[in-house]
Protein backbone atom coordinates (compact mmCIF):
# COMPACT_ATOMS: atom_id res chain seq x y z
CA UNK A 1 0.00 0.00 0.00
CA UNK A 2 1.44 3.45 -1.25
CA UNK A 3 -0.57 5.84 1.46
CA UNK A 4 0.93 4.11 5.19
CA UNK A 5 2.31 6.27 7.96
CA UNK A 6 5.69 4.85 8.85
CA UNK A 7 4.95 5.33 11.99
CA UNK A 8 1.56 4.05 13.33
CA UNK A 9 0.78 2.20 9.92
CA UNK A 10 -2.44 4.24 9.24
CA UNK A 11 -3.95 3.57 5.76
CA UNK A 12 -7.12 4.45 3.38
CA UNK A 13 -10.56 3.44 4.86
CA UNK A 14 -13.13 2.78 3.21
CA UNK A 15 -17.04 3.86 4.06
CA UNK A 16 -20.13 5.04 3.08
CA UNK A 17 -21.74 8.27 2.13
CA UNK A 18 -24.96 9.08 3.12
CA UNK A 19 -27.34 11.49 1.33
CA UNK A 20 -30.17 13.03 3.03
CA UNK A 21 -32.64 10.01 2.17
CA UNK A 22 -29.76 7.95 4.12
CA UNK A 23 -28.91 6.00 0.42
CA UNK A 24 -25.41 4.67 0.53
CA UNK A 25 -22.55 4.97 -2.00
CA UNK A 26 -18.67 4.29 -1.26
CA UNK A 27 -16.29 6.85 -0.49
CA UNK A 28 -12.43 6.41 0.90
CA UNK A 29 -10.63 7.95 4.04
CA UNK A 30 -7.58 9.19 3.30
CA UNK A 31 -4.64 9.70 5.93
CA UNK A 32 -2.99 12.87 5.61
CA UNK A 33 0.42 12.35 5.23
CA UNK A 34 3.62 14.79 5.00
CA UNK A 35 6.69 13.12 3.54
CA UNK A 36 9.39 14.15 5.34
CA UNK A 37 13.71 13.98 5.15
CA UNK A 38 15.25 12.64 8.18
CA UNK A 39 18.83 12.85 8.94
CA UNK A 40 20.70 9.94 11.03
CA UNK A 41 23.56 9.56 12.76
CA UNK A 42 25.65 8.60 10.23
CA UNK A 43 24.96 11.51 7.77
CA UNK A 44 22.49 10.14 5.87
CA UNK A 45 19.11 10.91 4.93
CA UNK A 46 15.83 8.81 5.47
CA UNK A 47 12.61 9.85 3.27
CA UNK A 48 9.54 9.03 6.08
CA UNK A 49 5.80 9.31 5.37
CA UNK A 50 4.06 10.26 8.51
CA UNK A 51 1.09 11.42 9.31
CA UNK A 52 -0.02 15.28 10.01
CA UNK A 53 -1.27 13.88 13.62
CA UNK A 54 1.84 11.77 14.54
CA UNK A 55 4.30 14.79 12.57
CA UNK A 56 2.89 17.45 15.31
CA UNK A 57 3.45 15.26 18.60
CA UNK A 58 7.09 14.15 17.08
CA UNK A 59 7.76 17.71 15.59
CA UNK A 60 10.83 18.59 17.54
CA UNK A 61 12.06 15.10 17.49
CA UNK A 62 12.40 14.47 13.59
Amino acid sequence: MARVCDFTWRWTWSGNMRSHSMRATKRSFKVNLINKKVKLEDGSQLKIKVSSKIYKKLKGFV
